[in-house]
């Protein structure tokens, strides 16, 4: 049987990142196997993947701690401001559109697929 933890906050920068790279650390040690996975985040501190993917930096410090090598799979939308009110969405790693704030929640059933 599989199980999954949750690591969850009451808001931004709180440190949930890294408390989370720290228990696939300890977890990783232990020989527990161990896959970060943030299904959407925003952020503008972004990596580029060997393959040429993007995905947020936080679940590659996350997948070194677990031993893996980073993969967009672990974070498949990444939304990334441009400015006050607009940013991109970035799908499995590659630019897919540029939307303004107020239509954050339209494309909610696509991305969703």
């Amino acid at each position: 049987m599989q199980r999954a933890i949750a690591i969850l906050g009451t808001g931004s920068d709180v440190g949930k990142s890294l408390v989370t790279a720290g228990i696939c650390r300890l977890l990783y040690r232990v020989g527990v196997k161990v896959v970060p996975l943030k299904a959407q985040n925003m952020s503008l501190n972004s990596f580029v993947t060997p393959e040429g993917g993007e995905m947020g930096r936080a679940r590659v410090l996350q997948a070194q701690a677990c031993g893996l090598a980073p993969s967009v799979l672990m974070n498949p939308i990444l939304r990334k401001p441009e400015a006050d009110c607009r940013f991109q969405v970035i799908v499995q790693g590659k630019v897919w559109e540029r939307h303004e704030a107020s239509e954050n929640f339209d494309q909610k059933e696509v991305l969703w697929k």
